[in-house]
């Protein structure tokens, strides 16, 4: 097992949920209910967005250690822009099909807003986001800090940049972010009639998963961290507090399911649970739930006890499955194809309604086999394109292999 299967596999799971769970049906997606999210509050975007800033960390650390400030730079500004033409060929696709397709405007009514109204000059400024269309956005507010933070954290001031970043979720958890969303409202309404901010992720409380992936790719790529002793196989400490604490939130999560919770205890509980803002609740379970796979994964294959190596072999397996490491190596490519696929599957949702769980099945199966295909075409395409590009640009006498 390698580092980069393992984290493609990772990568390629997260995008097969992420559209399992936003394939709406009316009266629901039975395949959306055998789901980890139905164990825990904690979803796909959590994961995706860590894997991703371990990414950013390992690769673009490596070259700042290496003096090759730059070309890392330069790099990462240029991927910056791929986002936003991936965001805005996303959203050009809907449109068209919203132009195209009889009813498709009133059908998307809730997940486009008034995107194709007043709103559309704030939608190419990223401020108005439609439904799904919102995690490439704060990707790219990530990136364009990221030299910062990999230049801190190499000086090494980690430990000051994770502070920072907690100290920025705790703002939002505050509402000391508020002022700057109403100023920003005021600002851009004073141009765009009518306009406000529109976006399921806050990007300054989310940025905590990703500066914290970031962080620790960075010192890994520069070997400047040790894991060992947190993953070791006979260090079980943390390993069984991260697991108390899954099961506890899995209690919880099982109590609402079944109505056991109490009306003032459920109040108290909902106070501090908010997706868009990624408050307490789903920071703690997230944390928890992240450093107990990794440690199965690691460590726990040669565990003592017989329950965490027979879980980390089953997590191997599952993450090493050639299928979610496929889509995890082109998965810019995926998302911005399950984005469109999802918008199509609310319009067949509308036009055959109602469909049974039979179809709602087959529909969802079939869509999940159906993300080979911007995999395929990316790996048939673009890649083989860059490949003859690096080659022609070459050397000559150069006997060095082209890369991607």
């Amino acid at each position: 097992m390698t580092r980069h299967h393992l984290l493609d596999g990772l990568r390629g799971y997260f995008l097969v949920f992420m559209l399992v769970n936003h394939i709406w049906f009316d009266g629901g997606n039975p395949v959306a209910l055998v789901n980890h999210n139905q164990l825990a509050f904690v979803e796909d975007a959590q994961g995706f967005i860590l894997i991703s800033g371990l990414i950013v960390g390992l690769y673009y650390g490596r070259l700042y250690a290496a003096g090759r400030d730059e070309e890392a730079g330069k790099r990462l500004r240029a991927r910056v822009w791929q986002l936003y033409l991936y965001s805005l060929a996303v959203f050009a696709a809907v449109v068209a099909m919203a132009l195209l397709i009889p009813g498709a405007r009133s059908g998307w009514e809730s997940q486009l807003g008034s995107a194709l109204g007043p709103a559309l000059p704030a939608v190419l400024l990223l401020l108005h986001q439609p439904a799904l269309m919102d995690i490439l956005p704060q990707y790219m507010l990530y990136l364009a800090a990221s030299p910062l933070l990999i230049r801190l954290t190499l000086a090494g001031k980690g430990g000051e940049v994770i502070a920072g970043s907690f100290a920025l979720w705790a703002a939002v958890q505050f509402g000391l972010h508020l002022p700057l969303a109403a100023s920003l409202e005021a600002l851009a309404g004073s141009v765009i009639p009518d306009f406000a901010l529109r976006g399921h992720f806050n990007p300054l409380a989310w940025q905590i998963v990703f500066v914290t992936g970031l962080v620790i790719g960075t010192l890994m790529a520069a070997e400047r961290i040790d894991l060992r002793p947190w993953l070791a196989p006979d260090r079980t400490l943390l390993a069984r507090v991260a697991l108390y604490v899954v099961l506890a939130f899995m209690a919880w999560r099982l109590a609402f399911t079944f109505d056991l919770v109490p009306e003032d205890m459920a109040a108290r509980f909902w106070s501090l649970h908010d997706r868009t803002e990624f408050s307490l609740i789903f920071l703690v379970n997230f944390a928890a739930l992240a450093f107990l796979v990794t440690w199965l994964l690691s460590a726990g294959v040669e565990a003592a006890s017989p329950a965490a190596r027979w879980a980390g072999q089953a997590l191997q397996r599952l993450f090493l499955l050639r299928f979610l490491r496929y889509l995890g190596g082109h998965s810019l490519q995926v998302y911005a194809y399950h984005v469109v696929l999802a918008y199509g599957i609310v319009l067949i949702d509308e036009a055959v309604r109602p469909v049974g769980a039979l179809g709602k099945t087959g529909i969802t199966v079939l869509a999940v086999a159906s993300l080979a295909l911007p995999a395929w075409l990316h790996g048939r395409v673009a890649v083989p394109a860059s490949g003859r590009d690096k080659v022609r640009r070459a050397p000559a006498g150069s006997n060095r292999r082209a890369t991607t």
